[in-house]
């Protein structure tokens, strides 16, 4: 590829924000151009955003995990914000329905804070990766490292487009020709279509969801064509807001009547509040001295995983911050040049080029964020992008909770990295702003009461039943835990439940 796939800083203009995240030749066609997608910050917010058939299905890192009765009863046993409506018997059936169509390798580890799923054969930690995972188990009885759990398909084939198994090039950017990481393109869409009841329609923005005053019920939506800027409307008796979080919330807020003035079902005020993400970019890394003689076969498209083990169960003795956080990791031989003099040259510099650098080993923190009310998203109707649509507009950031949780999780994970016998033990912290974490949550979140919420335990708007919101945008916390397997179960759910509702001629 030209300039080794690196993208000309000519053209990075055009993703002024979407760059944050770090794109290239190889993968930006999947995200967003700024300059046709553009949003505003009260407050630095990161919302990487890819509007192609699969969305960022085809970009996203594929960790899988389940929630547990500890995240769904933590906001009523805390005090914050408002209480979950659902308990994990209700979503566990849903999290191995999905699980088994998706494909999901990793270890069973009998957690009660992180239950198992329906696994495939996990993958294999390399020799260091070992060397922590022993080092930690005997140094620790709370803590315990195992294989990243992730859709990707390591035994046999799911159903999809020809879905095979990983083949370890770590490509997975680029998006997989084998399907083998789970993807809306590679298996959702492709089984849609056997069905013979899909139609896809790409290019389409939506603006706005149509309110129907005499039925109580919305109608239809609103589209503008990407490519045309044609507008249509679509009707329909049962509608599905599932374009992330900020997007669907977007378009709730921006579809507004003499019903909804302040946006649909937004009788509560709480539709574009709570903005919640999880906190990363920070932890600790060191050198692992020894195996030498020792790599690893192919290139695994997955870390090690550290399980919450802050507040498990309520708010631990000494602890001076709430809920807790994870760790993702992974250990793997330095640059193959790092032995190279400056100015190194003939047989010195030709051997030193085939023997790869010093083991070294890292891990960075996820932290759960607590949902704030002042944490929100706002139109801005006096700015519009080329869409018409009024500017999206971020006022939100990360509290002294999530801090103090921060400069905790990077003491810990210097400490364990020591105690395994790490060298040049270092602590990093990019100071990554929400948004970075790229797992936007809440805006629309799901409740018991129509006057503290927006979504009930089904996910439909209290207001308005036959529209339901199933992405990031109905949590009511946010756990430690990847959300994207809680979205996806939630989702199952609320399909299931809309359907039987459909039968009983009550939608």
């Amino acid at each position: 590829m030209k300039n080794g796939g690196s993208t000309s800083q000519e053209v990075l203009k055009d993703y002024n924000k979407q760059k944050r995240w770090g794109i290239n030749e190889t993968n930006r066609h999947f995200y967003n151009k700024d300059a046709e997608f553009d949003y505003d910050e009260d407050k630095p917010f990161d919302w990487i955003r890819g509007t192609q058939v699969g969305g960022r299905s085809l970009i996203w890192g594929r960790q899988t995990y389940r929630w547990s009765d500890d995240d769904f009863e933590a906001n009523l046993r805390d005090g914050i914000a408002v209480d979950w409506p659902v308990r994990y018997k209700d979503i566990a059936p849903w999290y191995s329905y999905v699980e088994k169509f998706i494909g999901v390798s990793g270890e069973a580890l009998n957690l009660p804070q992180l239950p198992d799923s329906e696994f495939l054969p996990p993958m294999e930690l390399n020799c260091v990766e070992k060397e922590l995972q022993s080092s930690i188990a005997k140094n620790y009885d709370d803590r315990i490292l195992t294989i990243g759990r992730v859709a990707h398909i390591t035994e046999g084939t799911k159903e999809g487009a020809a879905r095979g198994k990983c083949q370890f090039r770590n490509r997975c950017e680029r998006g997989c020709p084998f399907g083998s990481y789970f993807s809306a393109n590679a298996s959702t869409l492709p089984t849609a279509e056997k069905t013979g009841n899909l139609t896809l329609r790409p290019h389409s923005v939506v603006t706005e969801v149509l309110y129907d005053s005499k039925t109580q019920r919305a109608s239809g939506v609103r589209v503008v064509d990407a490519l045309t800027k044609e507008v249509f409307e679509f009707n329909a008796k049962v509608i599905f807001m599932c374009a992330s979080s900020m997007a669907s919330t977007a378009i709730m807020l921006n579809s507004k009547s003499d019903r909804f003035p302040n946006g649909l079902g937004n009788d509560s005020g709480e539709l574009g509040h709570n903005i919640m993400d999880h906190q990363l970019g920070s932890g600790a890394s060191g050198v692992y001295e020894g195996y030498e003689d020792r790599y690893y076969y192919g290139r695994r498209p997955n870390g090690f995983y550290i399980p919450r083990f802050r507040n498990v169960g309520g708010k631990s003795a000494g602890i001076d911050f709430l809920r807790g956080y994870g760790y993702q990791g992974g250990a793997g031989r330095g640059n193959w040049s790092e032995s190279i003099a400056e100015f190194g040259y003939g047989s010195d510099f030709k051997n030193a080029l085939l023997k790869p650098g010093k083991w070294n080993v890292g891990m960075g923190g996820f932290g759960e964020v607590l949902p704030y009310h002042e944490n929100r998203m706002y139109l801005n109707y006096e700015k519009s992008d080329s869409f018409g649509f009024p500017k999206i507009v971020f006022d939100a950031e990360f509290k002294e909770n999530e801090k103090k949780m921060k400069e905790d999780w990077k003491e810990q994970a210097a400490e364990m990295l020591e105690n395994a016998g790490c060298k040049e033990v270092t602590i990093f912290d990019s100071n990554a702003p929400i948004g970075k974490g790229i797992h936007e949550m809440g805006t629309a979140r799901m409740g018991h009461d129509p006057k503290t919420s927006v979504l009930n335990k089904y996910n439909q708007v209290h207001s308005v039943p036959n529209v339901f919101m199933t992405d990031g945008a109905f949590m009511t916390s946010s756990g430690t835990q990847n959300p994207s397997l809680t979205y996806m179960a939630f989702t199952a759910r609320a399909v299931n439940h809309a359907v039987a509702e459909l039968k009983k001629m009550n939608l």
